[in-house]
């Protein structure tokens, strides 16, 4: 099974400046208590990606090594977010991001501890890097040169992360198929409030809150496409976890 290597979506069709409105005064007040928040989500989101890739090296010991790649993967990437923090004199608010990222940290681990390897990779392996990809998306047109070069090299990478994920989960899909859906009833939801949850705060980044939930959407109805899923299957999927 092909693992770790480049999909073809990994072309980024980012919206360009005039889409997304002016660019942002990064110096001001309101712009950097919004990134106090916005870098931290960004920051936690990469430890918490390292730290359920170790956790799927012990599920999947076939893997490992792969795992393991796509886990350094993503500490140079916490590594290069906050070097954008401090690029701009920002402290992250660490404790704001590990509250965000709780309920499907929570959810991660109790999959993790009942051996559910489909649950833990749609949870971060597909959730997780779609609304990261998503979100970098929007991000990389409005923000400043020092940060849109590091969101630029993470974003390329992110899409390895989402074609493991898709990979196994395709390779395993009759199994898998309705722990797959329980996990997305349960899960889609805690995405879609985390998205208005941010929403508030991207919006003075230039961020449009439409704009990231439907870049999300495109790349999570993908991923389940790529898995196996149907059109009429994902639609009952979306109506039973949320309306967005």
């Amino acid at each position: 099974m092909q693992t770790i290597a480049s999909p073809s979506s990994a072309v980024i069709d980012a919206p360009n400046e005039e889409s997304s409105g002016l660019i942002p005064d990064f110096t001001s007040d309101a712009y950097k208590d919004a990134y106090s928040r916005i870098n931290a989500i960004v920051i936690e989101g990469e430890q918490e990606a390292h730290d359920n890739y170790i956790y799927l090296g012990e599920l999947l010991a076939d893997q490992k090594e792969d795992l393991t790649k796509l886990a350094r993967m993503e500490l140079r990437h916490m590594k290069g977010f906050t070097a954008c923090g401090k690029n701009l004199g920002v402290e992250a608010d660490m404790t704001f991001a590990k509250e965000f990222f709780k309920p499907l940290h929570e959810n991660f681990q109790t999959a993790f501890k009942e051996g559910k390897v489909a649950t833990c990779l749609l949870i971060q392996a597909i959730l997780i890097e779609a609304f990261a990809i998503s979100a970098y998306h929007i991000y990389i047109p409005v923000s400043d040169p020092f940060a849109k070069k590091i969101t630029q090299g993470v974003v390329q990478d992110e899409y390895l992360h989402l074609n493991y994920g898709q990979e196994w989960l395709k390779a395993h899909y009759e199994e898998s198929k309705e722990e797959l859906i329980q996990a997305n009833k349960v899960n889609l939801p805690i995405v879609k409030a985390m998205l208005d949850e941010v929403a508030e705060d991207a919006s003075v980044l230039h961020m449009d809150k439409e704009d990231l939930i439907e870049d999300f959407l495109i790349a999570y109805q993908e991923a389940l496409t790529h898995i196996g899923f149907n059109t009429r299957e994902m639609a009952r999927m979306a109506a039973a976890a949320l309306v967005f």
